[in-house]
């Protein structure tokens, strides 16, 4: 579903995202974030020794409540982070709810049935066969399995274009809260109640059950390892200041505590990993695990089905070709006469194309008493008999046997007519009247428009390109130079497209496959980033772990954008944390040491007024500098085609600077205030 781009701080996401982050002060919740647990814990501490300072009359009382309000602030602005997220997909979540508009659905007892029965939604069995009329709302996720109709999707798709759904082919697969606005369908529901697509992409988008990705739970165990590493160092400073007879406060070694170790990257962390399941949102994607954006970051390898995913998934007529002698407005009306009863896609364009090109009447030709001849697998061939002609239209053996049949000649120009055809990647149907060959339709798989260009796109991304087809090698070949990709797979079966994904995966690389159909399920569920195609069949939806609502295989350009930009929104704001962590450890110290080090005084090079505004600068600094960054955690740094090296050098030049610096600034003004206002 195309969703209204929002605002980074819309107080409809706002308002709540307050209430989630006091929810998300559970313990039981927040020790999945070992960093601000260990806050939390240490606020807690500090709230008891606040409260004991009170009941003692304790001169510190000011300093510790200061500190105590500042350690709540930073569990509270880390939680915010991650609600805010979670919140720009609740308010999707409810833009996809208004989908769901209808209570019952017509159910029939079998595919020929003309009665049916009105059954509530939740009690709507799977498998069940439902007839959707004009108007109608599809009530759940199936495949179309008799008719044909103009499907309004733009619930989902956010297109305004209707779109043709048929039994057969790829085009089949229908979503719960789309409208049927032509014709009538009977759907095959495949969904269990309450389990639909747009059920299934409420729960997501909401992000509830996201979990954590390997490339996640590698830096929070980092970060946690530093946790510790500050734990140590904490507890040895405080020796060293028993050492030089100092007198440090429990309440001073927490606030040094906590502005040491990573609360930034630890209170962005969730909050970089949702967004980033929310900016494929705002491209028409749902991925189903944010492991998935995170690996369309790293793709070496594209996998393209032909069908439905480079082409438009029909075969379309584009040329009549007669014989030498034999007038095109006669083949035309031959091929005319012959689909008129072939309600498939090829059926259709053939007498689109005779009627555009030569001006034939629809409605003349429909008066003539004629037998139509259906086709069939056996014959490859369908026709008609009218007048007393047997015009018939079929595959170039079909035809040709049956010319053989009736001691007809087969004329030496089809031979050419046909290898021209197949050179170009096209289909050949001959034409016969009365056993006697007219000529050859050209039927041709149409490539979707600018995937060329969105291919180059790809091969400067460094991402090889492969499609798969189960046409002959010359077909294949010829659709692969006019589409652009880097190599192609003919005469493929799902089991070709599975050995070719373990091939791929066996060296090490990343593979991304998109697909429609049915026959691309196992494949799309080995890769990892498997990318199905809204309008393709339900097996295919399932399998996929992303979910493409336009259609689109280039799609992925964006999603890899999506997934580059995660990975690299992680990468600066941790280096930007670490850095921001050292520079606060070189501002503090010597300020805080200085009294019983007066060495250390030429270190003071900010001038800080007093140990006690130095601690409870950094303390506010390293709650504020949470806030600051949300917007950057929800956007992602912009981002720029570039290697892995360059990407690191740049961190380490901007974030790790900026890291460096920002702590300087902030916690100087900070103190300029705090003693301005007297506070310590």
């Amino acid at each position: 579903m195309t969703m209204k781009k929002q605002s980074l701080f819309d107080w409809k996401i706002i308002r709540p995202a307050v209430g989630d982050a006091f929810k998300k002060l559970n313990p039981l919740e927040l020790v999945k974030n070992p960093v601000m647990f260990c806050v939390e814990i240490v606020a807690i501490l500090t709230t008891l020794i606040f409260i004991f300072d009170w009941a003692q009359h304790s001169s510190e009382l000011d300093f510790t409540l200061q500190v105590a309000i500042w350690l709540w602030f930073t569990v509270l602005f880390g939680n915010f982070s991650e609600a805010v997220a979670e919140g720009r997909g609740k308010a999707q979540a409810e833009a996809l709810r208004k989908t769901k508009q209808i209570a019952s659905a017509k159910v029939l007892k079998n595919k020929d049935a003309k009665d049916y029965v009105l059954t509530d939604l939740d009690k709507l069995p799977q498998g069940a066969l439902v007839l959707v009329e004009v108007g109608d709302i599809i009530p759940g996720d199936g495949d179309v399995i008799a008719g044909k109709a103009m499907v309004d999707e733009s619930a989902i798709t956010g297109e305004s274009a209707p779109v043709v759904r048929e039994s057969g082919g790829d085009k089949c697969g229908v979503t719960a809260g789309t409208q049927v606005i032509s014709d009538s369908i009977i759907v095959k529901i495949t969904s269990q109640p309450g389990d639909s697509f747009i059920d299934r992409m409420i729960r997501l988008v909401e992000g509830a059950k996201r979990k954590k990705t390997p490339n996640e739970i590698a830096l929070t165990i980092l970060l946690s390892g530093f946790t510790l590493i500050f734990i140590v160092a904490t507890g040895s400073i405080a020796a060293f200041a028993k050492y030089a007879g100092m007198t440090v406060s429990l309440v001073v070694l927490i606030a040094l505590f906590v502005t040491l170790i990573p609360t930034t990257i630890s209170g962005l962390l969730s909050a970089i990993g949702i967004s980033g399941m929310d900016r494929l949102m705002q491209v028409n994607v749902l991925a189903k695990s944010g492991r998935a954006v995170e690996a369309a970051g790293d793709i070496d390898t594209l996998l393209l089905d032909k069908t439905g995913t480079i082409t438009l998934g029909n075969r379309h007529a584009v040329e009549f070709i007669p014989l030498p002698g034999v007038h095109i407005e006669d083949l035309a009306k031959a091929a005319l006469l012959s689909s008129l009863s072939d309600e498939t896609p090829e059926g259709r364009s053939i007498v689109d194309l005779a009627i555009n090109q030569y001006q034939l009447n629809r409605e003349d030709f429909a008066k003539i008493a004629a037998e139509y001849i259906p086709f069939s697998a056996y014959t490859a061939m369908s026709g008609v008999n009218v007048e007393g002609s047997e015009i018939r239209k079929g595959s170039v053996a079909a035809i040709s046997n049956l010319v053989k049949e009736h001691q007809g000649v087969i004329p030496h120009e089809i031979d050419k007519i046909v290898e021209e055809i197949s050179n170009h990647g096209g289909t050949p149907l001959v034409v016969s009247v009365n056993a006697e060959i007219l000529g050859v339709l050209h039927l041709k798989d149409v490539v979707k428009p600018d995937i060329r260009k969105r291919f180059n796109e790809l091969r400067k991304m460094g991402i090889k390109t492969i499609m798969i087809t189960g046409d002959n090698p010359l077909t294949a070949a010829a659709i692969a130079a006019e589409a652009g990709v880097d190599d192609f797979v003919a005469q493929a079966t799902p089991e070709t497209k599975l050995k070719l994904i373990h091939t791929e995966q066996a060296q090490g690389k990343m593979v991304a496959m998109c697909g429609d159909g049915t026959n691309d399920a196992p494949a799309l569920a080995q890769a990892d980033v498997g990318m199905a195609m809204a309008s393709g069949t339900s097996a295919a939806r399932e399998a996929g772990n992303m979910i493409d609502f336009d259609s689109n295989p280039t799609k992925l350009i964006e999603v890899i954008k999506v997934g580059k930009q995660l990975l690299m929104t992680r990468g600066s704001l941790t280096t930007f944390s670490i850095t921001n962590d050292i520079a606060k450890y070189f501002a503090i110290i010597p300020a805080m040491f200085a009294v019983g080090y007066p060495e250390l005084s030429a270190l003071n090079i900010m001038h800080l007024g007093n140990p006690e505004s130095a601690v409870l600068s950094a303390v506010i600094f390293n709650a504020l500098i949470i806030i600051a960054l949300i917007p950057m955690a929800l956007k992602g740094v912009r981002y720029r085609v570039a290697t892995a090296a360059s990407i690191l050098k740049r961190n380490l030049l901007v974030y790790s600077t900026t890291g460096v610096l920002i702590p300087f600034v902030g916690i100087k003004i900070i103190d300029l205030v705090i003693n301005a206002l007297h506070w310590a």
